[in-house]
């Protein structure tokens, strides 16, 4: 695949995986690749560990899921992340960015404008909404042949100082590496994020993971193959949209937008 093809594709997997467990072979060329990345002083921050153990992924599974409807029922996820949810496709033809809400089940469509409110939320929680996706982001994550948790080297990664940065900077290209690698080998990827919306619920992955406390944890992901036909769960969304380059790119100055860019190089993407 050409590297640039792998770029424009690149793209989180909402779905379900394959069951199939993913191959030594794959893991090791993911790990080395990962470890192909730029780091400052070749200081190479990172560090991760493979989980395939199906009671530890099942465990991992119940946590986020709990922490999906606990953070949804609440209306904190929703009150930090309102400034990223789409609902109309007009909106994020002009924005360009966040998550545009296009599968939502049909009670649901005539309350979107309200999502945000006191009475929205009420609404949600009489529906089971957060319990309706907190199940079904625990499915998801229970069915992932494999979760891949990313860990930095606390000598490295100081928070305050300079060599912090460096080491955040230095893990999302390696995990970028990562990411692209999964679509050469027929696998998808996504960020298990909801344990870490939720206070002390990232403490119990830590534990879970055995983590020693000259490593810090930064994230888990799942990883598994793609299906031939992905189904979307019952209330989904998509973030295909990219700002145009006059939105984020600037010529000399940051008061002189790039112009001329805003066509795509490839017919047909954007």
């Amino acid at each position: 695949m050409e590297l640039f093809d792998a770029i424009r594709r690149r793209k989180t997997t909402n779905g379900h995986f394959l069951p199939d467990p993913v191959s030594e072979e794959h893991q090791r060329t993911l790990m080395e690749l990962a470890g192909r990345a730029p780091s400052q002083l070749n200081s190479q921050p990172w560090r991760f560990v493979l989980v395939e153990n199906r009671d530890t992924i099942e465990t991992v599974a119940r946590i986020s899921g709990e922490s999906m409807t606990e953070a949804m029922s609440n209306g904190t996820f929703f009150e930090r992340y309102k400034p990223y949810f789409r609902f109309s496709k007009d909106e994020m033809e002009r924005r360009r960015d966040g998550m545009l809400f296009d599968k939502l089940p049909a009670p649901l469509r005539p309350f979107t404008s309200q999502a945000f409110t006191s009475r929205g939320q009420k609404l949600m929680n009489t529906l089971r909404v957060p319990h309706t996706l907190g199940e079904e982001n625990r499915k998801l994550v229970a069915g992932s042949p494999l979760l891949l948790g990313v860990m930095l080297d606390r000598s490295e990664y100081r928070p305050g100082e300079l060599s912090s940065f460096y080491s955040v900077f230095s893990m999302g290209a390696a995990m970028e590496n990562v990411w692209l690698s999964t679509l050469e080998l027929g696998m998808g990827i996504q960020f298990v994020s909801f344990p870490m919306e939720v206070p002390g619920k990232w403490d119990l992955i830590v534990d879970l993971l055995k983590v020693p406390a000259e490593y810090e944890l930064m994230a888990v992901y799942r990883l598994g193959y793609l299906p031939p036909e992905q189904r979307r769960p019952a209330i989904d969304w998509s973030s295909h949209q990219r700002k145009l380059a006059s939105q984020y790119v600037f010529r000399e100055t940051v008061d002189n937008p790039q112009q001329g860019w805003d066509e795509p190089l490839v017919p047909g993407e954007r």
